[in-house]
């Protein structure tokens, strides 16, 4: 693949980090006429047994950057959801056809590893290092570039380091040691793909009990994306390893098909992953001359799913200010705030589906059952907050180096 925009070595940027974020960022960076390197500790982009929600803000990002349209065609359609309780007797539900209009799209679904895979594909040959480790060094400044040193030794001067490394990202405890860091949110999840079974109706959409919840949603191909939460001390493992035997330890009574779901899961592809969040917000998501995204800069809880959504948005609101004025304060400025509210929304999710005392599951269920009764559109328009971005408006570039200041 040829670059389309030449750049000079001024503009350079160095991503840590080739999960969505990461390649979401070399992405946007390239597209907007950088010489961009990604740097994957990992010896590979392995396929990961889990589903991911692609809402319409990231849909958004995802047409600037040109892939819009394979990942919607990648993902499966599904008309109504419900939120039920452990005996299926449902609470609520929702169509996504009304979200469809007044977002312009659905909530869609895909396997993880097609959206990876489809942002890798986009980047020209050369720009991912898959089994490279890299550290920074220096954050840079306004006068200086930044100063990433790999793990052969090599050091690396960037006008831009985008730190994506993730939940415990060094880069992150370099820029600010005296952040505490991730915490445990409370909950541990399990995550597995599975062969859909043939006839059956599927309950899509989420369970919730007490301390706990199961979603279940259709993917392309016949496959159907299950995924657990339930509230448990940390670092547990299930007897033998099995964490399919867990699953059904923990959910096999609950209505059908749910138990039949799990038990089709092969046991050494069900993820399990303590939850843990930032729930100490940074002062910035920049210092010098490097940028952190995603989990590095805001992990949350899963169960707004805006977790892969907001890395996306943080990719192309830093390609724009780092490349218009170079104005790293600016995507500070942008992200915090949104980022926060969005992670604090989600905890607030979590904590109702924490409850497990049977007056307090009682009171939640009497009101999801309340609320499910409200008009479609006042449900469709409570979203408009999360799901009505838009990703700014980038010019045609023009092939002209931007001004970098150094």
């Amino acid at each position: 693949m040829t670059d389309p925009h030449p750049t000079t070595p001024e503009r350079t940027a160095l991503v840590i980090g080739a999960g969505i974020g990461g390649l979401t960022a070399a992405l946007a960076l390239y597209r907007r006429g950088w010489r961009v390197t990604v740097h994957e500790r990992a010896a590979a982009l392995d396929p990961v047994g889990s589903g991911l929600s692609i809402a319409p803000n990231a849909l958004r990002a995802l047409d600037l950057l040109g892939v819009g349209d394979p990942i919607r065609a990648r993902a499966a359609a599904h008309g109504e959801a419900a939120l039920r309780r452990p005996s299926g007797r449902r609470l609520a539900r929702t169509s996504t056809a009304g979200f469809a209009r007044a977002y312009g799209d659905p909530i869609v679904v895909l396997p993880r590893a097609d959206l990876v895979a489809e942002l890798a594909a986009q980047l020209p040959p050369g720009v991912l290092h898959t089994g490279s480790t890299a550290e920074l060094v220096d954050p840079g400044s306004a006068d200086a570039p930044a100063l990433v040193r790999t793990a052969d030794g090599t050091e690396h001067r960037a006008a831009l380091v985008v730190a994506a490394d993730g939940l415990r990202s060094p880069t992150r405890a370099r820029l600010f040691p005296d952040h505490p860091g991730p915490r445990y949110a409370g909950c541990t999840t399990w995550r597995t793909i599975v062969p859909r079974p043939p006839g059956s109706t599927l309950p899509v959409g989420e369970t919730w009990g007490r301390g706990a919840l199961i979603g279940v949603v259709p993917l392309a191909e016949d496959r159907v994306y299950l995924y657990a939460a339930a509230w448990t001390a940390p670092g547990g493992a299930a007897v033998d390893g099995d964490e399919r035997a867990e699953l059904l330890r923990r959910f096999g009574d609950w209505h059908a098909p749910l138990p039949a779901l799990l038990a089709a899961a092969e046991p050494d592809r069900v993820l399990r992953h303590d939850v843990h969040e930032l729930g100490d917000p940074l002062p910035a998501y920049h210092r010098g001359r490097t940028a952190l995204l995603g989990d590095a800069a805001h992990a949350m809880t899963p169960f707004q799913g805006q977790g892969a959504c907001q890395a996306i948005e943080d990719a192309v609101v830093l390609a724009h200010h780092a490349t218009d004025r170079f104005d790293l304060p600016a995507y500070s400025a942008a992200r915090l705030p949104r980022t926060t509210w969005v992670a604090a929304r989600s905890r607030r999710v979590a904590r109702l589906v924490a409850l497990h005392t049977p007056l307090a599951v009682a009171a939640r269920d009497t009101l999801l059952t309340l609320a499910g009764s409200l008009p479609a559109r006042t449900l469709v328009r409570a979203a408009a907050p999360m799901l009505d971005w838009h990703p700014p408006t980038w010019p045609v570039p023009s092939g002209a180096p931007a001004d970098l200041g150094v």
